[in-house]
C-alpha cells in the first residue's frame, strides 16, 4: 500500500500500486479481475492516475523499442519519460513536435491526455503525430489501433485519460531541428484588449505562450507578458552558440524541501512577483529549449509552494468567438476576488480534424485556453465554482488532466461527447475495468 496524490496534492489516498517490469506481467494484472488505472510520473494535477484498488505504476516499460533516422518515427514503451526521450534523441536533430510544459511525464500519459503545446495554433496536439497505439484491452488482449485500424478505439484513447485500456507502447513521429536553441521575442500588453490583438498579429509564430497578470485590474485587466518562439536555425546563431549547436547549458536544479508556510504566497507577494515579471521577465532573445519549454522544471517539489493548503488548477478553453468577452469576465472575477493566481498561462488554440472530434475528448478547441493555479483554501474553492460558471456560460470546457475538484454536473455540462464515450466504454467492457478516482467522481 502506498499513498498517492496528484501534483496538486489536494487530496491523498492509499492505494495498491503495482510496478510491472514485463508486458506479461502487466497482462496478468490486467486479466487479474480489479479496477485499475494506469499512471505515469504523477504529474497530473488530480486524481485522474490514481486507483486505491489497482494502481500501475508504468515506469519500468520504459524501452525504446526503434527510431526510424529518416523519417523520425520513434516507438517507445508508454512508461518512457519525455526528458529522457528528448536527451537521447535531440542531439541527433530530432525533437518532439508537441510537448506540455513539463518534461517529467510519461510518454503513454502524454498521449492519455492528448497533452497540448505553446504550438497548438500551428500543429495541434501530440494525437496528430501518433501513428498507432497498442494498448491492453479489458479481457487482456493486445490490440493495436491507428487511424485505419481500430480508429474509434484510437481516437478515443487520445484525451481518454487511460479509460479505454492500458497503453503499453506507441510510435510518434518527432520534428527535425538544427539547433537546441529557441529564438525568443517578448511583447509586453498593457492590458487583455492588447494581449489578445498581439496573439492575433503573430498568429505565424511557432510558439506563442503569455504569462498573464491575475491581479490586474481597471486599465491593466489582462496585462501580459507574449513570449513568442522559433527554433533557431544553425546558420542564424551567434558564434559562441552555433560552434555546438545542441551543446546547451546545464540547469542548476533547486529544490522547495518542505511545504513554505502560507503566509509566502499572499496578495502582496503576488504584486510585487507580477510588477516584476511584467518588467523584467522575457528579455533573453536566445534561449536553451529546456528554459523556453520547462521554466518550471528547474525547480523540484515546485508545488511545496503552496504549503499545507495544496494546489489545484483551474484550466479551460473558451470558443474563439467568446473568448475576449469570457477572458475578461474570468479576470474580473479572479481580481475582484481578491485570489490571485502565482501561475497564470494563455495560449491560443488552433482548429484540427482530432481536437473537438466525436470521438475524443481531447481538451482543445478553436479559442484560448487559460491556466491558473492558486493554493487550495476555501475561498479559493469558492472562486473556482463561479469560475465554472463562466465557462459554461461561454459554451467552454476543462482539461481532465489539471481537474482535481470540479462537479459531474459541471462536466456533463460541458462536454457534449461524454455520453458517447461511456456508450464505448461501456460497448468494450472497459468501464468494466479501468477507472480513476476522477472517473468515479465526474462519473466517466
Amino acid at each position: 500500500m502506498t499513498k498517492l496524490h496528484g501534483w496538486g496534492r489536494f487530496q491523498e489516498w492509499d492505494c495498491q500500486v503495482h510496478a510491472p517490469a514485463s508486458e506479461q506481467e502487466l497482462i496478468r494484472l490486467v486479466r487479474s479481475g480489479d479496477s485499475l488505472i494506469a499512471r505515469g510520473c504523477g504529474r497530473a494535477y488530480g486524481d485522474s492516475a490514481i486507483n486505491p484498488a489497482c494502481t500501475i505504476d508504468m515506469r519500468r516499460l520504459n524501452r525504446v523499442l526503434s527510431f526510424e533516422q529518416d523519417s523520425g518515427l520513434l516507438t517507445a514503451e508508454a512508461g518512457a519519460m519525455l526528458g529522457d526521450l528528448i536527451a537521447q534523441f535531440l542531439p541527433h536533430g530530432w525533437f518532439f513536435p508537441v510537448t506540455p510544459g513539463t518534461k517529467f511525464v510519461t510518454l503513454g500519459g502524454m498521449a492519455a491526455a492528448d497533452v497540448h503545446g505553446k504550438n497548438h495554433h500551428r500543429v495541434g496536439s501530440l494525437g496528430r503525430f501518433v501513428e498507432w497505439i497498442e494498448l491492453i484491452d479489458a479481457h487482456g488482449r493486445l490490440i493495436r489501433a491507428s487511424p485505419s485500424e481500430n480508429p474509434r478505439l484510437f481516437e478515443w484513447t487520445l484525451g481518454g485519460m487511460g479509460l479505454t485500456g492500458i497503453i503499453a507502447r506507441l510510435a510518434v513521429r518527432l520534428q527535425p531541428v538544427e539547433t537546441g536553441w529557441i529564438r525568443q521575442k517578448c511583447i509586453r500588453s498593457k492590458n487583455l484588449g492588447e494581449t489578445l490583438d498581439a496573439f492575433d498579429a503573430h498568429d505565424d509564430s511557432t510558439y506563442s505562450v503569455a504569462w498573464i497578470d491575475s491581479l490586474g485590474c481597471g486599465a491593466h485587466l489582462g496585462r501580459s507578458v507574449l513570449l513568442l518562439g522559433e527554433h533557431a536555425r544553425r546558420d542564424e546563431l551567434p558564434d559562441s552558440l552555433g560552434r555546438r549547436p545542441f551543446d546547451v547549458p546545464g540547469r542548476s536544479h533547486l529544490s522547495v524541501p518542505f511545504n513554505l508556510p502560507k503566509i509566502t504566497l499572499n496578495r502582496l507577494t503576488l504584486k510585487a512577483f507580477n510588477a516584476l515579471y511584467f518588467h523584467a521577465g522575457g528579455r533573453a532573445q536566445w534561449i536553451d529549449w529546456d528554459r523556453y519549454f520547462y521554466p518550471l522544471d528547474a525547480l523540484h517539489n515546485w508545488n511545496r509552494l503552496y504549503g499545507s493548503a495544496k494546489l489545484v488548477q483551474f484550466q479551460c478553453v473558451l470558443p474563439l468567438e467568446q473568448s475576449r468577452a469570457g477572458l475578461a469576465e474570468l479576470l474580473q472575477a479572479i481580481a475582484s476576488s481578491g485570489q490571485g493566481s502565482f501561475l497564470s498561462v494563455l495560449k491560443r488554440f488552433g482548429s484540427g480534424k482530432k481536437d473537438g472530434a466525436e470521438n475524443t475528448l481531447s481538451f482543445p478547441m478553436s479559442g484560448y485556453t487559460l491556466a491558473l493555479d492558486f493554493p487550495a483554501t476555501p475561498g479559493v474553492l469558492k472562486l473556482l465554482n463561479q469560475l465554472d460558471e463562466i465557462v459554461l456560460s461561454c459554451g467552454g470546457h476543462f482539461y481532465l488532466a489539471k481537474d482535481a475538484r470540479m462537479s459531474a454536473q459541471s462536466f456533463a455540462r460541458s462536454e457534449h461527447r461524454l455520453e458517447a464515450f461511456r456508450q464505448f466504454r461501456s460497448s468494450c467492457s472497459a468501464a468494466e475495468r479501468f477507472s480513476s478516482m476522477q472517473s468515479e467522481r465526474l462519473g466517466l
